[in-house]
C-alpha cells in the first residue's frame, strides 16, 4: 500500500476535529489529527484556510499533534498562518511529523512539549499510470523536496546537504534535539506527551511511539479536552441567551409601564 495512503487510513477517526477557540483578541486552533481530506477524515485544508483567515485577532496559538498528511494540505495552511497579520505561535504538544513539521514553521515562535517529537523526511505521494506518469511524479516529488529543504534552513540556518540527508534518513528528533538543531525555539515543561496515532508507515519511528501503545489513553484525554472546549462554547451561548432574555424582560416591561400611564392619563 502507498505509505500516505496508508497513514490517513491507519488515523482514521485517531484525531479531533481541528476547532478555533477565541477568546478576546487570542485564537487557539488545536490541529490534532492527520492533515489530509474528507476521505478519510483529518484536517481539511480548503476548510483551515478559510477558519483562519476569518480570524479577527492579534494572536493566534496553533496547538499541534499531527502525524503529518497531505503536504500541500499543510503548505496551504501554512500559507494562511504566515501571511495572517496576528503573531502566530505553535506549540508542538505531541507529534510534528512529515508535513505538520513543515506547517510548525509558519510561526514567529516555535515550542515543544517535552516529551514531543519532531520528524522530517523526503515529501511521499501517490501515483498510478505510466512510466511517463512516475517519472513525472519524481520529478514533482525532487521540487517539493527541494522547498522543504529551503525552508528548514532558513529556520535552522543549517547546511543544505545536512537537511537532504536528516529528510533522506526520515530523522526523528526528541524535543532536545529539535532545539539543539534550531528547528524549534524553546522547550516548554509539562506532562510527557503519548502518542495516539498509527505510524507503521514510517520505517523509523521510535519504539516508545510504536501504534497503539497508548491510544486508549490518549483519546481519552482529547476526547476530555474537546468535551471541555464544547462544554465552555455552550456555557457562552447559554449567557448570551440569558442576556438576551432579560433584555427582552426588561424592554416587555418598559412597554407595560408606558401603556399603564396612557391608560391613566
Amino acid at each position: 500500500m502507498d505509505k500516505l495512503l496508508k497513514l490517513l487510513m491507519n488515523n482514521q477517526n485517531r484525531g479531533t476535529r481541528p476547532k478555533a477557540k477565541v477568546q478576546e483578541k487570542e485564537a487557539t486552533i488545536y490541529l490534532y489529527d492527520t492533515i489530509g481530506n474528507d476521505l478519510w477524515g483529518g484536517i481539511n485544508a480548503t476548510i483551515m484556510v478559510k477558519e483562519i483567515n476569518d480570524l479577527k485577532v492579534n494572536m493566534i496559538h496553533v496547538r499541534i499533534n499531527s502525524p503529518g498528511g497531505d503536504v500541500f494540505g499543510a503548505r496551504a495552511i501554512h500559507t494562511a498562518l504566515s501571511q495572517h497579520p496576528a503573531k502566530i505561535i505553535t506549540h508542538i504538544d505531541g507529534l510534528a511529523a512529515s508535513a505538520a513539521s513543515y506547517l510548525a514553521l509558519a510561526a514567529d515562535e516555535i515550542e515543544i512539549a517535552e516529551g514531543a517529537f519532531f520528524m522530517i523526511h523526503d515529501a511521499w505521494a501517490f501515483q498510478i499510470g505510466d512510466k511517463n506518469d512516475m517519472l513525472s511524479m519524481a520529478e514533482l516529488l525532487e521540487k517539493i523536496d527541494g522547498t522543504l529543504v529551503a525552508d528548514y534552513q532558513k529556520k535552522t540556518g543549517r547546511e543544505e546537504a545536512e537537511i537532504k540527508a536528516w529528510m533522506s534518513a526520515e530523522t526523528w528528533f526528541t524535543a532536545e534535539e529539535a532545539f539543539e538543531a534550531g528547528f524549534v525555539d524553546r522547550i516548554y515543561e509539562g506532562k510527557k506527551a503519548e502518542n495516539k496515532f498509527d505510524l507503521s508507515a514510517f520505517r523509523n519511528a521510535p519504539k516508545d511511539l510504536e501504534a497503539g501503545n497508548n491510544f486508549d489513553l490518549t483519546i481519552t484525554s482529547q476526547m476530555e479536552l474537546w468535551i471541555a472546549a464544547e462544554q465552555e462554547t455552550l456555557s457562552e451561548k447559554i449567557q448570551e441567551k440569558e442576556a438576551e432574555y432579560e433584555s427582552c424582560k426588561a424592554a416587555q416591561a418598559r412597554k407595560r409601564q408606558l401603556a399603564l400611564m396612557q391608560l391613566t392619563a
